[in-house]
């Protein structure tokens, strides 16, 4: 796999592969708001397919995969004007398994979904670390901010405070600095800085017996996007590796995938998703919260680029993986979230 991360000669000029969480809402998505929306008669439509006798999933599906997050939200409102109750919890009494859940999500405000993703993954015992570190690698300081503060609404504690309890060591200390929603954004690019850089992280690891992670902590969680991309062909003019490779190399555990999730976004974020979505296929399961959770969180930024990028890595396209491994209304609705196959 390392090879498909190797190539940082495009990297820092190419503009494609400038973070997405850059990308303008509905620029690069599958779905993006309906021209015409009519909330009242959506909601109208929605209350007669859940109330009737079995629920007409496919209007659910269309109605729900077709509008953007904001119209959603619409719908919701005019949901409950008309019925009293409110949709998410007619939903959930209505439908059950990986399709509830999708749609719960689809109906869910984009940081609040974040956010319950994050108290999902700190629920019971053990964390599920996998989905942390996705959120946090490859989320905006505004997006991250905005999760936060979701949290604090609904749990009226700091995030950052209740993380602290859950996770420790390493791991721990760069979990909680990209909590913090701080990250450096400077669009300028300091060559010296990468140079430097470059040098304490080649001397922080390969160069010395046992690894300095906290050079790698400090560097990797606070310097902005493009800095860190010349930071990456730097490190490699220096050491003759990736830096990649340098941390599959020094590290284990949680803090490896950590660091290689931000090292992967700040090379592409639709080829990390990608990645993520073709590991949630693989082999004889399905992990139906990560693809439902990546098809949802990306549906109105850059799906379509992460479409792209799977194709490219993997030489066959996303719709038709989903179409091999899920079937029933949650397959269709992935189906739908996915757009055409291409």
């Amino acid at each position: 796999m390392a090879s498909l991360w190797d190539d940082l000669e495009s990297l820092v000029d190419s503009p494609s592969s400038s973070s997405s969480s850059s990308a303008k809402p509905g620029e690069r998505g599958t779905i993006g708001p309906k021209a015409d929306l009519d909330a009242g008669d959506d909601a109208e439509a929605l209350r007669t397919a859940i109330e009737g006798i079995g629920t007409k999933e496919k209007i659910l599906i269309d109605i729900l995969t077709q509008r953007s997050n904001d119209q959603r939200q619409l719908i919701c409102e005019a949901y409950q004007e008309a019925t009293g109750r409110t949709l998410l919890e007619d939903l959930k009494g209505d439908t059950h398994g990986d399709f509830e859940d999708l749609l719960v999500a689809l109906v869910t405000p984009p940081a609040a979904y974040d956010c319950h993703e994050v108290m999902r993954a700190m629920r019971g015992a053990g964390t599920k670390d996998g989905i942390l570190i996705e959120i946090f690698a490859s989320r905006s300081n505004q997006q991250i901010q905005a999760l936060c503060d979701v949290y604090l609404k609904e749990t009226e504690k700091q995030l950052t405070l209740d993380l602290r309890g859950e996770v420790s060591g390493d791991f721990s200390k760069a979990l909680l600095l990209l909590a913090e929603g701080k990250r450096d954004e400077s669009a300028t690019v300091n060559t010296e800085t990468a140079k430097v850089d470059a040098k304490a992280l080649y001397d922080a690891g390969e160069k010395k017996w046992g690894t300095d992670e906290s050079k790698f902590i400090d560097i990797l969680c606070q310097r902005s996007v493009p800095q860190l991309r010349q930071t990456l062909v730097e490190y490699r003019n220096i050491s003759g590796k990736t830096l990649q490779q340098s941390i599959e190399g020094e590290m284990s555990g949680e803090l490896e995938e950590l660091l290689l999730a931000i090292v992967k976004c700040v090379k592409s974020v639709p080829a990390y998703f990608a990645e993520r979505l073709y590991e949630s296929m693989k082999g004889g399961g399905t992990d139906e919260a990560t693809l439902n959770r990546i098809m949802v969180s990306r549906s109105e930024t850059d799906l379509r680029d992460i479409k792209a990028e799977f194709k490219r890595l993997y030489s066959y396209s996303l719709h038709s993986a989903i179409e091999s491994d899920l079937s029933g209304d949650h397959g269709d609705c992935v189906k739908a979230i996915c757009g055409g196959d291409d």
